[in-house]
Parts: structure tokens; sequence; C-alpha cells
């Protein structure tokens, strides 16, 4: 289309597989396993685990490059469900994603590299108030701790970096990334020789199915002690490990701007997803030969990785890891940051969203359309859930968190209609330009939708609390997309012209 035409293609196939590895190694893998151990009971459930979330990722990446290379366009999953279905469900998606499932997740990162700051400078943390939580009611709250601070400056700093140009972003990606990585293969090369532990390993891989321990009621009063609570507890689990491995599709966001954009986006997602898939089943691994199963389970704030690395060097392997995950939470919310703008590009295009977000500044980039991302994403910083204990103590949470737990079920669903698409437009559009076509069609895409179907399903049965609201705030989306519609209309602009039958 013209207006991509505008963008810079500048990203190579390196820089594009360092986009989707990036952005999919957060913080996640270094403390997920912990919650994972306590839902599923066992270390080889714990890597069976693991093991779905990597067939599932790689299913659905192998496959979503038929969609990336057939449509080299900005925006990503919003234009592929708006070829694929209507209109109306690319904006669903895209308005899903600027609620709550992007910005969400930089406000998440952002505040998670506060906290892991906090570890070598103890004088941060989200109860250090610069202005003490001021009360909306008995469960909501509105704060501003030094942790919040330096999240949002963290946001508002890669957001003024990535206004500057996308060599720049591209930059700080690649050399974080690489340096993330680096960090994560030495947990895994130190955990496995110097931090392996006899008696440990021969414990945990000599009883690898036994449930024990401390576990989770994943839904209805089920535990991992049933047949069937036990593979509840395998799907719920999967909304640790499986959205620790999110955002490997990003950089078909930024298809305007990579070359050879037919070759290199499906390469590069199947690239960074065997990457990173790899390196997390490598540090399970890492953690069972080291730490004994009910340390993982019970290690404080689930930070499996420190402990590790506690055992690896003790005294100073925990500061050491503070130090890893801070680089890799930096480069993670780097490529969010770069990624997202250029979904809500395409929808401004469309007329869908803010108009400003639809045009390019001198450098070449949304830069509206980052400002837009950055405000909200620090808005969603600033409130804060409130828990009263038994005693009448008062605790507050992060409202970002329960708005991410709520969406999971609507991400995946979202996913699941992606991989369809490739059914529907192969059906509708045979004669469509397909450079790449999906690893083992029908099959693979077919079992892709299987799983994470199944998926969807079990959440929605046994996570009530925590479906039923994101499917809620997937509905708002349908009276603002008429309103968006009609104002585009008035403007001369049909949403359906992008819509190619």
């Amino acid at each position: 289309m013209a207006q991509e035409e505008k963008f810079v293609r500048g990203l190579s196939l390196l820089d594009s597989t360092m986009i989707v590895a990036g952005s999919m190694i957060g913080s996640g893998i270094f403390i997920v396993s912990a919650d994972i151990s306590r839902q599923v009971g066992s270390p080889g459930w714990l890597l069976v685990v693991w093991l779905v979330t990597g067939a599932l990722t790689l299913m659905a990446s192998l496959s979503y490059g038929e969609l990336a290379a057939m449509m080299p366009k900005a925006g990503g999953q919003y234009v592929y469900l708006r070829e694929a279905f209507s209109p109306l469900w690319g904006f669903l998606y895209g308005w899903t994603l600027f609620l709550v499932i992007q910005t969400g997740t930089i406000a998440a990162v952002a505040v998670g590299f506060a906290r892991y700051l906090g570890v070598l400078w103890p004088r941060i943390s989200e109860s250090s108030y610069l202005i003490a939580p001021i009360h909306l009611g008995s469960q909501y709250a509105i704060s501003l701790s030094n942790a919040q601070l330096i999240g949002i400056v963290m946001i508002v700093l890669l957001t003024w970096m990535n206004t500057r140009g996308l060599e720049l972003g591209r930059l700080i990606q690649n050399v974080f990334t690489i340096a993330k990585t680096g960090a994560l293969v030495a947990l895994i090369g130190l955990g496995l020789t110097l931090g392996y532990q006899a008696v440990v390993a021969g414990a945990n891989f000599g009883d690898l199915w036994t449930v024990r321990g401390s576990l989770q009621d994943v839904g209805g009063g089920l535990t991992a002690v049933t047949t069937l609570g036990l593979f509840v507890a395998i799907c719920v689990a999967q909304t640790n490990s499986l959205f620790s491995s999110d955002a490997w599709h990003s950089i078909s966001f930024t298809a305007g701007e990579v070359r050879d954009p037919r070759r290199n986006i499906p390469l590069s997602l199947a690239l960074g997803t065997i990457l990173v898939i790899g390196l997390y089943l490598l540090a399970n691994l890492a953690y069972l030969v080291a730490l004994p199963f009910a340390t993982i389970q019970s290690v404080p704030s689930d930070r499996v990785a420190s402990a590790t690395a506690e055992v690896i060097l003790p005294g100073y392997g925990a500061g050491l890891m503070a130090l890893g995950i801070l680089i890799s939470i930096f480069g993670c919310n780097n490529g969010l940051i770069l990624t997202g703008a250029r979904a809500y590009y395409a929808m401004a295009r469309d007329g869908l969203f803010f108009r400003a977000a639809g045009r390019l500044n001198r450098n070449r980039v949304p830069a509206w359309g980052l400002v837009i991302q950055c405000v909200w994403s620090c808005v969603l910083i600033l409130p804060r859930t409130i828990s009263t204990g038994p005693d009448g103590s008062i605790s507050y949470g992060n409202l970002y968190g329960n708005l991410l737990n709520y969406v999971i079920s609507a991400a995946l669903i979202f996913y699941v209609l992606s991989i369809a698409g490739i059914f529907v437009l192969r059906y509708r559009r045979p004669a469509a330009p397909r450079p790449y076509r999906a690893f083992g069609y029908p099959v693979i895409p077919a079992l892709y939708i299987l799983g994470a179907g199944t998926l969807v399903v079990v959440l929605f049965l046994y996570q009530t609390a925590t479906t039923w609201p994101g499917l809620a705030i997937v509905l708002t989306g349908v009276p603002v997309y008429f309103i968006w519609q009609s104002k585009a209309r008035r403007q001369g602009i049909n949403p359906e012209d992008a819509f190619t039958e």
C-alpha cells in the first residue's frame, strides 16, 4: 500500500530476529516456573508445560508466517484479522491491544524493571511513596511510588528514543537482545555445570511425575492430585508459560520496515521462536539440577533464576541475576514500544484510531502513535488495587496486573482466529501470492487451533473470574468501532475500503 512506502525499510533478517526474540524474553522465564510448579506439582509436569508452550508457539509462528508473507504491511495481526474476517474483528483486536494487551504489558514490564532495580538499590520500592495511595472507594486507589516513577521514566525514555527514528530503536533492540540472550545462556551453562547438585538432580529426575508440595487450586476446587485436576492445571499453567513466550508475532507490526519482508518475516518468526523456546526449556533444566523442587515451589517472590544464581555464586548470584534481568526487561520493553505503535498506525490509516497516529514524523516513524501509547501505558501504572487481610491490614496491587489476567483468554482467541484466517484466505483468495506457505498445512495450523482452543475452553470453564471480564473488555470495542467508523465516513474515509474481498 502507498502509505507503507513512506517507512524506511531498515530492518534486516538479524534485526527482525532480534525483535522477535527480544520481545519474547522479558522477566517471565526468570520467575513463572515457581507458580507453574505449584500448579502442576512435579518436575516432569513442569517440563511438560514448557514443552506444550514450545509446541504451540512454534506451530503458531510457522503458520503465521504465511499471513506475514502474504500481507507484508504495517499493522500485523490487525491487518490479518481485518482481511480474513472483517474490519470489526481487526478493530476489536487493535482496540484490546491498545487498551490492555500492549500498553498493560509495557506498564507491567516497566514496573518490573523498577522492582529488580530495587534488588540492587533497596530504596526503590512500590511502598516508598511520593504520593501516598488516594483511595477511590474500597477496591481501588491511585498512588505514585518511586518504583512507579521509575517505570514511567523508562517508558518515556524508550518512547522518545523510538521517535528519533528506526535506526536508534533497531540498535537498542539488537544490543540489549544480544546482551540478555548471553546472560540467559550464561545462567543455563553455569546452572548445568557449576550449579549442578547431584542429590538435587537425582531427587527431581528420579521422581519426575509424583505430584507433591503446596498445590494451587486451579479452579472449581481442583488441584493436580486428580487426573482432571492435572489436565486443568497444565492448561491453566499456560497462562504463565505461554505468555512468557508472547510477543513472538510483534515483528509483523513493523512489516512495512523490513527488507524483503516476504522472506525475512517468516524466517525471523521461525528463528526467533526456536531460539527462545530452546533457551526456556534449557533454563528449566538448569533450575531442576540446582534447586530442590520444594524450593522452586516456595522461593521468595518466585525468583527461581536468582535462587539458581545463588547456588552458582553464593553471595553474588542474586545481584548479578538482577542485573541480567534488568538488561532483559529493558530490551523487552523497547521491542514492545517500537512495534506496538505500528498497529495503531494501520488502524488510524483506516480511520479507526486517532488520526495523528496515522502520520509519520520527519524521522519516518509513527511518533504520535508512540506518544499515545506512552501516555496510556503511564496512566495504567498509577491505579492500584486494594486488598484487606484478615487482621485488617491493607496491601496494594496493580490494576494493570488484573487487566492483563483478564485479557489472556481474549488474546488466545485472537491468536486462534488469526491462524484460522489462513484457512479462510486460502478459500477466498486462492490465487493470492503466497511466497511462504504455512509449514505442515493443514495439519500444523489445525493442531494449533485445536490446542489453543482447548486452553480457551478450559480457562472459561475453570478460571471464570479472570476470563469473562476479558471478554467484556473486548466487547467495549464494539460501540467504539461504530463511533469511529461513523466519524471516518464523515471525513471521507470508509474503513470497508481497506477490506479487500
